[in-house]
């Protein structure tokens, strides 16, 4: 993925679409997942790449996609439950 306005807009949908995987409410704000998308594309571009995937699909790379998508699930759920838990111990 090129760091392009598509490249960053593809990031910013992936961030949201990671949210979306993660069942349950995250109580965090939008910025917040949008930098967990950008963190996930990245990630899922340089692990797509060293493993060779990224030439076997042409046009939309799927497989490229599905694993942003899960990286940025991670991400939020992992954020959202440190989040959780800190406002659990406060109370």
């Amino acid at each position: 993925m090129e760091l392009t306005v598509w490249g960053i807009v593809s990031a910013l949908i992936v961030g949201v679409l990671g949210r979306l995987v993660v069942p349950g409410r995250q109580d965090m704000p939008i910025w917040l997942t949008m930098l967990i998308g950008v963190a996930a594309a990245l990630l899922g571009t340089v692990i797509v790449r060293a493993a060779g995937i990224a030439t076997v699909t042409p046009g939309i790379d799927w497989i490229e996609l599905v694993i942003q998508v899960a990286l940025a699930a991670v991400g939020v759920a992992l954020v959202a439950g440190v989040g959780r838990r800190r406002r659990i111990s406060r109370s």
